[in-house]
């Protein structure tokens, strides 16, 4: 049976999940949340390497994995290449759709959304330089938005006055942006209210699908005699809190099994 490892510092990653098991039906997950150091974006980078080795490390030698998947911009845009380098097997990151976005904006105005860490990471502006040179590109950095997507999944109510009032400075303008990057795993979840907030409409772009893609062709080839146990999906969280108690109805509602304490220093 082939494993996935999805990891994130909370549930922005069940976006990628939701992709990955559509294109790879096949394959069983397990789904590990950091919450005890959620969220990363506020994180500094040497603190987020040393966490992410560490704990993955000690994750997969008592859960074998054929591939890990690290589901958070914030993370993957910082310690992507020290993981691959102390991994023996393939560690896929998620980046944002700078590239996708660029070719599908019509009036070449792109607003790219991601935590604060991320919007200023050297990773992403050499993706802007790259892709999308000659577009203009607008930042806007949110911790707010991680946190109201956490809150959706628990069942609360979005503000969408919250929410417009993230997005207020590019709502203003003349023309405002046709194209949005989601540069965070997590806003996803809150695709259909961002859309409200841009009343002529705007295109939402994340890697979710592209992340699905690169997962099912970089993993072992599918052999019918290997599926000696049916498809599988546990999930697992670093910090004991009324938070990932109100989550487990959600987990459990996209057809994970369990939602357990993984213990780790």
């Amino acid at each position: 049976m082939q494993q996935l490892l999805i990891f994130d510092s909370g549930v922005g990653g069940l976006s990628i999940f939701q992709e990955v098991i559509q294109q790879s039906p096949n394959v069983s997950c397990y789904y590990l949340s950091d919450n005890a150091y959620f969220p990363y974006g506020e994180l500094d980078e040497q603190t987020l390497i040393t966490r992410l080795t560490g704990l993955l490390d000690a994750f997969v030698k008592s859960h074998p994995v054929d591939m890990i998947v690290i589901a958070c911009n914030s993370a993957s845009t910082v310690a992507l290449s020290s993981l691959r380098a102390h991994f023996c097997i393939p560690v896929v990151g998620v980046v944002p759709a700078i590239k996708p976005a660029s070719l599908i904006s019509q009036n070449n105005i792109i607003g790219l959304v991601a935590t604060p860490a991320t919007i200023e990471r050297t990773y992403t502006r050499a993706l802007i330089d790259e892709f999308a040179s000659d577009k203009e590109v607008l930042k806007l950095g949110s911790t707010l938005l991680v946190k109201l997507a956490e809150n959706k999944l628990t069942g609360k109510e979005v503000e969408q006055e919250a929410l417009a009032a993230v997005f207020a400075p590019w709502l203003t303008l003349n023309p405002q942006p046709d194209t949005l990057v989601l540069g965070c795993t997590h806003f996803p979840l809150l695709k259909d209210e961002i859309a409200r907030c841009f009343e002529n409409g705007v295109n939402l772009v994340d890697s979710g699908e592209a992340i699905a893609k690169r997962v099912a062709t970089l993993l072992p080839p599918f052999k019918s005699e290997r599926l000696t146990t049916a498809v599988s999906y546990q999930a697992f969280y670093t910090l004991q809190d009324r938070q990932q108690l109100l989550l487990k109805s959600a987990f459990l509602n996209l057809g994970f099994e369990s939602f357990l304490l993984y213990q780790y220093a």
